[in-house]
């Protein structure tokens, strides 16, 4: 009797619920009919309370929904609040982590293995006639100052940037979710806030050295000669910065504005409307590019192309880096303390290391 008890419980449960649940369908049914005036047919057909669809779909409805129904939607944000469902944003994650990621993911493992095998390669460019026991000031502390604002805050600003596009792929599972949350949360923070130093390093970097950029018949001639990075006695003549430093420099320049201000477009969301003006002035070539675009879409395409530049100048920059420190012997004393042995400067900027040392010689100096 007494295990007869617990079976009548839960046989009396499954069968309330079973009631509930049809009472409930039932009267849901009953509530449809009556609204169809009891047509079987059009409850079949999938019509619901309220002359809605239910399991039907209309085409028009869902067309309107993703234009925000013709601007009748009223939301908090005005027109860009009554779009309930943007279509762009498909393909801008489409994009994203399609070509944009894979691309740059070649790109980035394509830089440092070229890297690697001209280093097998070549080996390390030394210094020809060896260190001297003379050295010749190279930069001053504005300029090396300059040069590392923008140089640190862009290593920042490149691998939280890199983590935010790649490291959920990967990191989660190496060093846990808590940890990889907290510091891409840091590094959200990182990223916003050091951008303002690298745009400032830009800004100095540029004012001090564009006289010193401006390309000239020198540097076909060296850029003709590889610049010496593939021959071992054979350094063609250069100025204060040979034609390599001069792509750098207006790659440095002109990507750090794009990528700077795209990045404000970021910062400051529906506020800096970048592309349908420039796409007017690119129209005059008969491109065809749409110059009326929505807020979202002016965000959608300001992180796609702030995303591509930094890609591409990561990739710029891992060279730079290598030419400067591992790559070259002495290379990496001009910005360490901005002195560069005498001989290394010769061998790499002959032309200036005579402007100078005639210059200090007219001025009574060495």
């Amino acid at each position: 009797m007494r295990g007869l008890i617990p079976a009548i419980l839960i046989l009396a449960g499954v069968y309330g619920a079973i009631s509930i649940g049809g009472g409930l369908w039932l009267t849901d049914r009953a509530a449809v009919a009556q609204a169809t005036n009891g047509d079987a047919e059009t409850v079949a057909q999938g019509q619901v309370p309220g002359n809605t669809l239910g399991s039907n779909s209309d085409a028009e409805l869902w067309r309107a929904i993703r234009r925000g129904a013709e601007g009748n939607l009223s939301a908090p944000g005005g027109a860009q609040g009554g779009v309930l469902i943007q279509s762009e944003g498909d393909n801008w994650r489409a994009i994203r982590n399609g070509p944009v990621s894979k691309y740059g993911v070649w790109g980035l493992l394509g830089i440092i293995a070229i890297l690697a095998v001209f280093f097998a390669v070549r080996g390390r460019i030394k210094i020809e006639a060896g260190r001297s026991s003379q050295t010749i000031r190279r930069f001053n502390a504005v300029e090396r100052f300059s040069h590392w604002l923008m140089a640190g805050s862009f290593v920042i600003l490149g691998l939280t940037g890199l983590n935010m596009l790649y490291g959920r792929y990967f990191l989660p599972e190496v060093i846990g979710k808590t940890a990889f949350a907290a510091i891409t949360s840091w590094g959200k923070y990182a990223h916003n806030y050091l951008a303002f130093a690298f745009m400032a390093g830009v800004v100095l970097s540029f004012v001090l050295w564009v006289v010193h950029n401006i390309p000239n018949k020198t540097d076909l001639n060296w850029l003709l000669k590889g610049g010496g990075l593939f021959s071992k006695h054979s350094h063609p003549p250069a100025e204060k910065f040979n034609a390599g430093q001069k792509i750098l420099f207006w790659l440095v320049t002109l990507g750090g504005v794009s990528i700077s201000i795209s990045g404000l477009a970021l910062l400051f969301p529906f506020e800096i409307p970048m592309f349908a003006k420039t796409f007017q002035v690119m129209n005059i070539f008969g491109l065809g590019l749409p110059e009326q675009l929505t807020m979202m879409q002016e965000v959608q395409l300001a992180q796609l192309w702030h995303t591509v530049v930094a890609l591409v100048m990561t990739i710029v920059i891992i060279g730079h880096i290598y030419i400067g420190s591992v790559g070259m012997e002495g290379a990496f004393d001009a910005m360490g303390d901005g002195d560069v042995d005498l001989n290394w400067a010769k061998e790499h900027h002959g032309l200036w290391v005579k402007k100078t040392l005639g210059q200090s010689s007219s001025d009574g100096g060495n």
